[in-house]
């Protein structure tokens, strides 16, 4: 077969920042009138929004002339979590000590301000990022339960997510997703996020009536959670090592 006959996919756009190489993310917008760009919460791509005719070589253009950004917001991104013993982990705004005991039940365990689970050492970060799931499903349905019985709604369908830009959406069907990281945020900023996500089964949009609504639903100081969220909230994004 003749090479140049043969049809290849396009390479994966990339930019290089502080000698390395990371993905850029195209997301094409008919809304944009100009293009705008973020790193992801963990620093494993560079993200642009662009209008409907721009172009990829534009893309990484703007990319490249903005590589000193980029590299300043990846020095930002926060080291992977060290989730063996002896490490730490968030749990409800408290960073609680791994303690691995080959002794101890292999379920994990809080015993004073220590996490304390056994079994095999080497599936230690598997199991507590299973346990933090398990946990934020629990709490986020007892809160999601809380503020739907709030605002007389039924209960609505839960997911948990893993976006990366979002913290909670809500479905025109009624189905809402949280960001399963957000258990290790305190209670408060998580419930904050349930109640925004209520507030949208009743108003879909943000709306005065909608904050109007959401200040009703929500007992603590949403300005307080979005703060926390804003300066705290990319730490919630270490990865898992």
């Amino acid at each position: 077969m003749i090479d140049w006959l043969l049809k290849r996919e396009p390479a994966e756009p990339q930019v290089e920042v502080a000698g390395r190489m990371l993905p850029v993310v195209l997301r094409r917008n008919a809304q944009a009138r100009r293009m705008t760009m973020r790193l992801a919460p963990d620093g494993s791509a560079v993200r642009i929004t662009l209008p409907q005719w721009g172009r990829t070589a534009e893309a990484l253009d703007f990319a490249n002339k903005r590589v000193g950004w980029i590299a300043g917001q990846l020095a930002a991104v926060p080291a992977p979590a060290e989730l063996g013993h002896g490490g730490e982990v968030l749990f409800c705004g408290e960073a609680l000590a791994i303690r691995h005991d080959p002794t101890a039940p292999r379920r994990v365990l809080i015993d004073e301000g220590e996490l304390v689970l056994g079994g095999p050492l080497e599936s230690v970060p598997a199991r507590l990022k299973r346990w933090l799931e398990g946990e934020a499903r629990a709490r986020m349905a007892q809160d999601l339960a809380h503020y739907c019985t709030r605002a007389d709604q039924p209960l609505a369908r839960l997911m948990l997510s893993s976006a990366q830009r979002r913290w909670g959406s809500c479905a025109r069907g009624g189905t809402i997703r949280i960001n399963w990281r957000l258990v290790m945020a305190p209670a408060d900023v998580r419930r904050s996020v349930v109640a925004h996500e209520v507030a949208h089964l009743i108003h879909f949009d943000h709306s005065p009536a909608f904050h109007a609504l959401l200040g009703e639903l929500f007992e603590g100081d949403l300005r307080a959670a979005n703060r926390w969220l804003k300066r705290s909230g990319r730490g919630l994004y270490r990865p898992f090592g």
